[in-house]
């Protein structure tokens, strides 16, 4: 028995996905196609901060929130075939156009109200700035290029915070965000998990590829090519750090690689 909020009267559910986030279905509800989350225990302090986001973006640019309790949402149907499932026809440029797509929609209207329950991004690289002091090296240097980011940011406004190929879906209203972690700061960090994307593909750690997206990700969204990139390193160190947390030393290498080709694609025109 799935134990599904009595009074949401969800019926004809079938689990979609399961993982560390928690677990989704896709169901009807009043007629209608919807799909259902339960955060898992792990994932259940960061909910408020989605929610959060959720609220203020109302479907602009992402998935609506039609209701919400406990660990559990109910969220609008955004369909089921991903950016990543489209690149595989239509190429990783053209992709990066798309996700940037998604991306300058997610930011084009202002909120309805304050940013009340959005995650500062300070706190979200509370792991690299740990790292770098224990362990210096490249960590250190990352801290360094985030801290100069933070003070040299001018724009605070709320950040998806996981923008990736596999959280742009394809449907009725076009392409949609979603499962947003829900932060507040520098709009052009949200481009940065981009760069680690598609999961396993070598073409992550390419160099010529970072400089690509980088042009791209710049001419669609109007941030600088250098803050694209420097969010970009940043931002995978603090991914090697979150994985040595969890002892996934392979992981973190593959992040780090990641971060190393940003650095090289820094210092191309």
């Amino acid at each position: 028995m799935i134990g599904f909020p009595d009074a949401w009267a969800i019926i004809e559910a079938v689990e979609i996905a399961d993982g560390i986030g928690g677990t989704v279905w896709r169901a009807r509800h009043a007629g209608t196609n919807v799909v259902v989350k339960r955060a898992s225990a792990l994932a259940l302090p960061e909910l408020p901060h989605a929610i959060a986001f959720l609220r203020l973006r109302d479907g602009h640019g992402c998935v609506r929130l039609i209701c919400h309790g406990g660990a559990w949402q109910m969220l609008e149907d955004a369909g089921d075939e991903t950016l990543r499932d489209h690149m595989v026809r239509i190429g990783d440029d053209e992709a990066t156009r798309i996700a940037a797509g998604a991306l300058a929609a997610l930011q084009a209207t202002a909120p309805r109200s304050g940013a009340e329950g959005l995650m500062p991004l300070e706190e979200q690289f509370r792991s690299l700035f740990a790292r770098a002091r224990s362990d210096g090296g490249i960590f250190g240097e990352a801290a360094e290029t985030a801290s100069r980011l933070f003070a040299q940011s001018t724009e605070s406004v709320p950040l998806h915070g996981d923008l990736h190929h596999e959280n742009i879906l394809r449907g009725p209203r076009g392409w949609l965000a979603i499962d947003a972690k829900g932060l507040l700061g520098d709009p052009a960090y949200d481009a940065a998990n981009l760069f680690h994307n598609p999961v396993e593909s070598p073409m992550r750690a390419d160099p010529e590829r970072a400089s690509r997206m980088a042009t791209i990700l710049s001419e669609k969204l109007g941030h600088a090519r250098e803050c694209l990139l420097d969010w970009g390193f940043a931002h995978s160190c603090l991914s090697a750090a979150w994985h040595l947390e969890d002892s996934n030393g392979n992981e973190a290498e593959r992040s780090l690689a990641v971060a190393h080709a940003l650095k090289v694609a820094r210092l191309r025109p």
